[in-house]
């Protein structure tokens, strides 16, 4: 491999901070830059065995703070750089004692804009990013195509965020800001970008889609349009008529609550997913929320000691899996449930000390008006890419989608 002069890659932009690692959509590998001295260095987790173990992918020189890595299903490692002024994109894989290295290519870097990976494809096979500048963005294909990175979509408007909503990684959610106000949408990468409005709930409010399950249809939105200028956490279901929903167990004082990860494999029950929540105060110390839609309620249970934070995956039995490392395990799995009934009055004695604020049956909803020919919806889960519908724009919170022409 050449040695270069490295530079750092661009911040991560997902609203909640760079995570501690990146786990595979199928959750056999995660990788991450681990620290040895005062030095980075990439590392890959296998998930999948009896135990995790880790293996240390090093190049010639240390990494700098600002790059990123991710896994992919076949266990090699995409790692992000930004090397002479170009964004340069490699696969990493262990070879014996050393790293192999599998350059990929570059793409130019603009001023005033920003490249980032994009959360794992869910076929684990390729991998995206988005760069974002003031008024546009693109999607490029970095790993698993033809030769070398391709620019698939282009997006008027400044984008952030990013969650599939199909298992096939063709439909891409994005938060787009036009005119001082922020939507998402979705973008059709089998259609050549093609985008489409999906979640407007009022139109001076701010709505962005945080996390999609694509089983349940389940989305983790956040929006200020039940109490203006101020941001709260709410869900709603793609392909159903309901509202959208802002419980108020999710709104906690002097609190900020992030949503990581969504049970799968609920495909009639979106309301039943089981959902990870990190909840953090002003001073950064936090732990971990357990959240049903259907519940009303959270659950708060400290964090494992060396929690990669922000990482996690559930299974779809429903046991949360929280990758950890410390001194004396440097590559380790807790994992969590969903208290039992039983459990409750323990549950609400450590909220109470937490300062979370009691469970409360109120959730305010907002409906409306569906927009014109788009009143007949239904429930339509994806098979393939040819039985990807194109999303409708949806207006005052109801999340559906029209069944293909």
């Amino acid at each position: 491999m050449t040695v270069c002069a490295i530079e750092p890659a661009a911040a991560h932009e997902n609203g909640a901070g760079r995570a501690g690692c990146t786990i595979t959509a199928d959750g056999c590998y995660a990788a991450r830059l681990a620290l040895a001295g005062d030095s980075l260095f990439p590392e890959r987790w296998t998930l999948d065995g009896p135990e995790p173990y880790a293996v240390p992918l090093p190049g010639n020189q240390p990494e700098e703070p600002g790059t990123e890595v991710q896994p992919l299903a076949d266990g090699r490692v995409l790692i992000h750089r930004l090397v002479d002024g170009r964004h340069a994109f490699s696969l990493l894989y262990p070879t014996g004692p050393g790293t192999g290295e599998l350059p990929l290519g570059t793409v130019d870097r603009h001023e005033g804009t920003r490249l980032r990976l994009l959360p794992p494809a869910p076929d684990g096979r390729r991998a995206y990013a988005l760069a974002a500048g003031r008024h546009s963005a693109a999607v490029w294909l970095v790993a698993g195509g033809a030769s070398g990175p391709e620019r698939v979509a282009e997006i008027p408007g400044g984008c952030s965020g990013g969650a599939w909503l199909d298992r096939e990684g063709r439909m891409l959610a994005l938060d787009r800001e036009t005119g001082g106000r922020t939507k998402s949408v979705v973008v059709d990468l089998g259609r050549g970008g093609e985008m489409s409005p999906l979640l407007q709930i009022a139109p001076g409010s701010d709505d962005r889609v945080l996390l999609a399950d694509p089983d349940s249809g389940l989305l983790l939105i956040r929006s200020d349009a039940p109490s203006p200028g101020e941001a709260r956490l709410g869900w709603g279901v793609l392909g159903s008529t309901l509202p959208v929903r802002f419980p108020a167990c999710l709104r906690l004082p002097d609190r900020t609550v992030t949503p990581f990860a969504v049970q799968p494999g609920q495909m009639l029950t979106p309301e039943g997913c089981a959902v990870a929540l990190r909840v953090e105060r002003a001073d950064g110390a936090g732990w971990i929320g357990l959240w049903r839609p259907a519940e009303r309620r959270v659950h708060h249970v400290p964090a494992p000691a060396g929690w990669l934070t922000g990482t996690g995956l559930w299974s779809a039995d429903g046991v949360l899996r929280l990758p950890y490392s410390t001194g004396a395990v440097p590559c380790g799995v807790a994992t969590l449930t969903m208290p039992r009934e039983d459990r409750r009055a323990e549950d609400d004695s450590r909220d109470a000390a937490a300062g979370a604020e009691p469970p409360s049956p109120h959730e305010e909803r907002f409906s409306g008006q569906l927009p014109t020919g788009a009143t007949e919806m239904t429930v339509h889960h994806l098979n393939s890419l040819a039985d990807a519908p194109r999303p409708v724009p949806l207006q005052q919170a109801p999340l559906g989608r029209l069944v293909t022409n």
